[in-house]
């Protein structure tokens, strides 16, 4: 954004993250997606089906 806005941007503001750094918040980031899937699946996977059709 900054490039086509017309400022020419150092390199210390563009590239705020390192790769191990992006890999690590990528992998947190899907760790939180699954925990918290976790929670309504596995009530929806106790519940009966209808009751768990009927919630959502």
């Amino acid at each position: 954004m900054g490039h086509s806005a017309g400022p020419n941007l150092p390199e210390s503001v563009i590239a705020v993250y390192r790769t191990p750094e992006l890999v690590l918040l990528a992998l947190g980031g899907l760790l939180i997606a699954v925990l918290g899937a976790l929670l309504p699946a596995g009530w929806a996977a106790r519940t009966r089906s209808a009751v768990a059709l009927r919630t959502e």
